[in-house]
């Protein structure tokens, strides 16, 4: 396989490491859910990458062909459900982080420990 080959692979490690560095290295929640976002989104290119058949056609059977090769349709699925669960998971985020706000004054995850600790 050409370098050109791999090229959604190297996109996939790209993103998953931009999305892991924002939830790892980043204080603000905001800036964490945006990372866990791109994270999410990398995965989904992982697993629609991994599902490309070539030469694959719709897993629809007809008589008289044999030997025809399909493309599994489940990766699609899975992944729009997971599309779904991604957007709920950071519409509560969000959520959660305005109540943060309002209950701390604050986004920044250092000052929300520092308050903790002086309370």
């Amino acid at each position: 396989m050409e370098l050109l080959g791999y090229f959604n692979y190297w996109v996939f490690a790209i993103v998953f490491a931009i999305g892991l560095y924002a939830v790892i290295a980043k204080l603000n929640l905001i800036k964490k859910l945006l990372g866990l976002a791109i994270f999410q989104s990398a995965v989904f290119l992982m697993y629609i990458t991994m599902d490309k058949v070539e030469g694959g056609t719709a897993p629809i059977i007809q008589k008289g062909i044999e030997g025809q090769l399909y493309s599994n349709p489940l990766p699609q699925v899975l992944i729009l459900t997971a599309i779904v669960v991604g957007v709920s998971m950071t519409a509560m985020g969000l959520a959660i982080v305005v109540r943060i706000k309002e209950a701390y004054g604050t986004i920044e995850e250092d000052e929300i420990l520092d308050s903790d600790h002086t309370a």
